[in-house]
C-alpha cells in the first residue's frame, strides 16, 4: 500500500476507536456479559476499517475528479456554444447540465444499498403493500428532481434557503394528506437516499459546477446539493402513496357501477 493509502486508513482506524470503546466499556460494565466471538468480531472490525479506508481514497481518487471532470465538461464555452454565434452563460444554455444531474441522481439513487435495504424492509412489513421497485424507482425520480433543480440554483445563483424553504412547505402540505402510513417511510427515504453511492457524486458534481460556472463561488454556491437530493425524495414518496390511493379509489368506485350494470343486464334478459 502507498503512503497517502496507509494514512487514511490509519485515519479511519482512529476514527473507528473511540466507537469501539464505548461498545466494548458498554458491554462489560453496564451490561456486564462477556463478549462472545472476538476472533470473528476483530476480523470484522479489522475488515471495515480496510473498508471504509479504501471508499475514502476511491472518493479522493475516482469520484471527486469524476464530479468535477463531467461538470467542466459540461460548462465548457466551446461545447455550450455549439452552434451559437456569440456565447452567452445563461441558464437556459447549461440544459445538458441539468439532464446530466438528473440522470446521474436516478442512476446513483438506484444503486443505493442502504434504500435496497429499506425498500426490502418495508415491503416484508407492510406484507408485499409496497413494492421494491416501485419505492426504489419513486426515490429515484425525486433524487434526479433534486439533483437537476440544484444543478439549476447553482448556474442561476438563486437563494439556497427560499428552494429549501418552498420544498418543505410542499412537504407539509402532502403529508397532511398522504396516507399515514407511508409518512415515516416518506421522510426516512430522503437520509437513506443520501449515503455512500450519491453523496459522493453529487457534491463532487456541485463544486465541479461551482468552480467553472462564471461568478459562482464553490463555498457560498458549491455545497448544498445534497439538500435537494435528501427533499425530494420525500415529496416523490409522498405524491407516490397519494397517487396510489387516489387509484384505489378510483377502482373501487368502479366496482359498483359495474355490478350495477351487469344487474340491469340480467333483468333485461329476463
Amino acid at each position: 500500500m502507498t503512503g497517502p493509502m496507509m494514512t487514511t486508513i490509519l485515519s479511519t482506524a482512529l476514527d473507528v476507536l473511540p466507537i469501539l470503546l464505548f461498545i466494548f466499556l458498554f458491554q462489560l460494565f453496564v451490561i456486564r456479559q462477556p463478549v462472545r466471538n472476538l476472533r470473528r468480531l476483530f476480523a470484522g472490525i479489522a475488515f471495515t476499517i480496510l473498508g471504509l479506508g479504501l471508499f475514502l481514497v476511491g472518493l479522493e481518487q475516482a469520484l471527486f475528479p469524476l464530479g468535477r471532470l463531467m461538470a467542466q465538461q459540461l460548462t465548457d464555452p466551446q461545447f455550450l456554444m455549439s452552434g451559437a454565434e456569440a456565447l452567452d452563460f445563461h441558464w437556459t444554455n447549461y440544459k445538458w447540465v441539468y439532464v446530466f444531474a438528473f440522470c446521474i441522481g436516478f442512476a446513483t439513487t438506484i444503486a443505493e444499498p442502504a434504500l435496497l435495504a429499506v425498500a426490502m424492509k418495508a415491503n416484508e412489513t407492510s406484507g408485499g403493500a409496497i413494492h421494491v421497485w416501485g419505492l426504489r424507482v419513486a426515490v429515484a425520480i425525486g433524487a434526479a428532481t433534486g439533483v437537476s433543480l440544484g444543478c439549476f440554483r447553482i448556474i442561476a445563483g438563486l437563494p439556497l434557503q427560499g428552494f429549501i424553504l418552498a420544498g418543505y412547505i410542499v412537504v407539509v402540505i402532502q403529508t397532511l394528506w398522504a396516507p399515514k402510513l407511508i409518512i415515516p417511510l416518506a421522510y426516512d427515504s430522503g437520509g437513506v437516499t443520501t449515503s455512500t453511492v450519491t453523496v459522493p457524486l453529487v457534491a463532487a458534481l456541485g463544486l465541479g459546477l461551482a468552480e467553472t460556472v462564471p461568478g459562482r463561488s464553490p463555498l457560498l454556491d458549491g455545497f448544498g446539493l445534497v439538500a435537494f437530493t435528501c427533499l425530494f425524495p420525500i415529496i416523490s414518496v409522498l405524491a407516490y402513496a397519494q397517487l396510489s390511493a387516489l387509484r384505489e379509489q378510483i377502482a373501487t368506485r368502479r366496482k359498483p357501477r359495474r355490478r350495477n350494470g351487469a344487474e340491469s343486464n340480467s333483468k333485461e334478459v329476463i
